[in-house]
């Protein structure tokens, strides 16, 4: 199933991007990334809205399910496909696929279109995340890089905020089909900011193969394990027959993929990009941090709302604090990585702090006030966010260019998978404690009993994010190249 695609051995070299085509180019790409953050988030509020008028209130857990097996399964092959075919043609078919799963989505006349053309949105979204750090790898250097983190975790932060809000006020007040109509303008804005400067963006000048059939056994692998971290726990319990069917069939798929990569031409992800040391530690490392951040940012609105005793609304802005603290934080490291020889330090302190906040958040989430809770929270997301510049810049800045999409496609590829593995694993810490999976408005009956099982919440994630720290320190520092304004210091 390899499909050659020729490129000229020779190519003109393009002129030099001005910084306001930079800009433009950023900005673009991070436009078309916050669409597909975005609808991680806006369907969740608008899922009664869609069931009372598509019906089958059965299925609405697919139009979530959907977009992220897709988006998760399809995040390594863009890296690839941006590597052979270049950036742009690339990341206009992303956005292409996801405005066209808007409107499948946005015209759907029942539950099935609807998730279907959601598998699609995801199809391009996935791309979109990976395809936005790729392209600001294209234009700065790594010791550069790490500032513009911060604009990446600050379109996850808008995400988060502005898709709950805009999602229920949209199915509350007009109509639930305006969540995926508004993607279309905003999608051909983007395309259209991009359009000009994109092109200067050179193409890789050698011959390339696609694997198709590693790419098939990689997604299908992707796909089962993800389905059967969505479904254990809560459609059927972990021993059942049909969660362990589901992982034994992603083993064997993930095992013909692995005999695949030796076997390639050119195998879908280089084994010398696997090989790496810093690349293997620093997707590792993001993989165990996104397991706890996103684990906990799903269950913490749970514990507000049944031990602090918040309204749904009320939650929600609790929510800020996480947050902020994230895009805080990644600021904060992204300005500080030039300035540091050992700037891999600067994230693994931050991870300890995470790791301490945690511990307190455990031991007082009995009796702890609001007050309390939003500073500890806020903590936890200032300490974690220093990770993501820090494995981003560390990972793309351990390989060729060549190879900076498929390694940046790995990265986002596990970053997608941790999420997943992180609320199932603190999902199956609130089963065996008895508490309802989260959900919007859950509510459960016994305080004390609720506290007790956030307790263990709370420990488990700052175990997972002790595995992250442990992978940070054995991560490998390379110099960072490219030049930066301030000499770097010694941290020692």
């Amino acid at each position: 199933m390899d499909q050659p695609v020729d490129k000229q051995a020779t190519m003109v070299p393009p002129s030099p991007l001005t910084e306001s085509e930079k800009n433009a180019i950023i900005g673009g790409v991070l436009l078309s990334m916050l669409l597909a953050a975005l609808d991680q988030t806006i369907v969740a509020p608008a899922m009664p809205t869609i069931a009372h008028s598509l019906g089958h209130a059965e299925y609405l857990p697919w139009i979530v399910t959907g977009y992220l097996l897709t988006a998760t399964a399809m995040a390594p092959l863009y890296g690839k496909i941006s590597d052979v075919h270049g950036r742009r043609p690339t990341v206009y078919a992303a956005i292409l696929i996801f405005l066209a799963g808007s409107l499948v989505s946005a015209m759907a006349p029942n539950m099935l279109v609807l998730i279907i053309g959601r598998a699609i949105q995801g199809a391009g979204g996935g791309g979109l995340f990976a395809l936005a750090q790729t392209v600001i790898g294209d234009l700065v250097p790594p010791r550069e890089r790490a500032r513009y983190a911060a604009w990446i975790a600050g379109t996850w932060a808008v995400a988060s905020i502005a898709g709950p809000l805009l999602g229920g006020g949209f199915a509350e007040h007009l109509h639930w089909s305006l969540i995926f109509w508004i993607n279309l303008p905003l999608g051909f804005l983007a395309m259209a900011i991009i359009n000009k400067p994109l092109k200067k963006l050179p193409i890789a000048a050698k011959h390339h193969r696609i694997d198709g059939l590693g790419a098939l056994l990689l997604v299908v692998a992707t796909a089962l394990l993800l389905l059967a971290l969505n479904w254990g726990g809560s459609a059927y319990p972990w021993l059942s027959s049909e969660i362990l069917g589901l992982l034994a069939c992603s083993a064997i798929f993930w095992g013909a993929f692995a005999l695949r990569l030796p076997k390639a031409a050119e195998p879908l992800i280089s084994l010398e990009v696997l090989g790496n040391p810093i690349v293997l530690t620093g997707t590792l490392s993001m993989f165990l941090l996104q397991a706890a951040n996103i684990g906990l940012a799903v269950y913490l609105p749970v514990y507000l709302q049944s031990v602090v005793g918040l309204s749904v609304g009320e939650s929600g802005i609790a929510m800020l604090g996480l947050m902020l603290g994230t895009v805080a934080g990644a600021t904060f490291s992204g300005r500080t990585i030039p300035r540091f020889v050992h700037y891999k330090r600067i994230a693994m302190a931050g991870v300890t702090f995470a790791i301490v906040c945690l511990g307190v958040l455990s031991l007082v989430a009995g009796h702890a006030s609001l007050l309390v809770v939003e500073i500890l929270t806020t903590c936890i997301g200032l300490g974690s966010g220093t990770t993501f510049p820090v494995a981003t810049v560390s990972v793309q800045n351990a390989v060729d260019q060549r190879h900076l999409g498929v390694a940046t496609g790995v990265l986002t590829f596990l970053r997608s998978l941790g999420s997943a593995l992180g609320v199932a694993m603190l999902g199956a810490v609130a089963l065996g404690y008895g508490l309802p999976l989260a959900s919007e408005g859950a509510r459960t009956t016994s305080a004390a009993a609720d506290a007790a099982a956030f307790v263990m919440i709370f420990l488990v994630a700052a175990a997972t994010l002790v595995l992250a720290l442990i992978t940070l320190g054995l991560m490998p520092e390379k110099p960072l190249r490219g030049h930066a304004e301030t000499a770097p210091v010694l941290a020692e």
